[in-house]
């Protein structure tokens, strides 16, 4: 039987294994030992709420589908239609093929089409790669056409460190600005995270706080990466992302249509633009013909 996520692809590493899959060439599991780091899902199982999911070639909504590049107006399907929104780009439910692997690396590759919406050529390459402390994924976008192309990309893993739900957890994000944004989930304005709720430069639990937010102005380190760290007694995974990655989405899953898969898991989600980036333009790459593009985001687990 072929399971609904398709091929999967498996490396390990010490402690460390992880699955890598066909259909998104996605993330469905990250494991220490017998810790689940990632809060993914069954080969059995279709992946829901985007788990682990590369997002190409734009992260989070696009209001109405449209957008505006070099002159030409472009409509992409609808796949958020209760909010009228498109959602996380066009990749998340094509075959990913097996380009390259080893024992502790692997390398999905996706050619995505010309179409309604998008119609530009983009070669895609995602290399997972695990280490000594976590995992290490590069992202790698070519333009294999003849005009230039608009591209945006995040990724959507959900970390867990263990039972219960997350309201135990502590919660360090290193933004200094927080989105806001409408009923539909659209940016709005931006505004300071001093002396609000939505402030977790310094470690703290957190709680019965309710997130679904972008938080942007990210602080780095000399090595230019910024750090999203959750912590559980012994337990503490650290997500980064380098400095293509400009934004970060922090997401307590209380939306979610399964009450099961509610706060069990936060999903932290590296983005290289704003949410509704192709219509704005903030923070979209221009890729020329023959160009070249690639950042980095990784998990660490102690």
């Amino acid at each position: 039987m072929i399971p609904p996520s398709g091929e999967q692809h498996e490396i390990s590493r010490g402690s460390l294994r992880a699955v890598v899959v066909e259909v998104g060439g996605g993330l469905r599991e990250l494991t220490c030992g017998d810790w689940h780091v990632l809060d993914g899902y069954r080969e059995d199982e279709m992946c829901s709420a985007a788990r682990g999911h590369p997002l190409i070639p734009w992260p989070n909504r696009l209001r109405d589908g449209r957008y505006t590049w070099d002159g030409e107006e472009l409509q992409v399907a609808l796949s958020e239609a209760d909010r009228g929104n498109a959602i996380h780009g066009l990749v998340r439910w094509s075959p990913w093929e097996l380009a390259e692997r080893g024992p502790d690396r692997l390398v999905m590759s996706h050619r995505l089409h010309p179409q309604p919406g998008y119609p530009f050529l983009l070669d895609l390459r995602t290399e997972y790669r695990l280490e000594e402390r976590g995992l290490t994924a590069i992202f790698h976008a070519a333009n294999a056409g003849v005009r230039a192309l608009p591209l945006a990309v995040g990724v959507h893993p959900y970390v867990q460190l263990g039972e219960g739900p997350i309201d135990q957890d502590e919660l360090a994000i290193p933004a200094r600005t927080r989105l806001q944004t409408d009923d539909r989930m659209i940016p709005t304005g931006s505004s300071s995270v001093e002396g609000t709720d939505f402030d977790f430069r310094t470690p703290r639990r957190l709680g019965p706080m309710r997130l679904d937010t972008a938080f942007a102005d990210l602080e780095r380190g000399s090595d230019g990466r910024a750090v999203v760290v959750q912590s559980r007694g012994e337990r503490s995974v650290r997500v980064w992302q380098d400095e293509h990655f400009t934004h970060v989405m922090a997401f307590t899953a209380d939306t979610l249509p399964d009450p099961v898969e509610r706060r069990r898991s936060l999903g932290v989600e590296p983005m290289t633009c704003a949410p509704n980036g192709l219509q704005t333009g903030e923070g979209v790459i221009r890729l020329e013909p023959g160009e070249e593009w690639s950042a980095s985001w990784g998990i660490q687990v102690s």
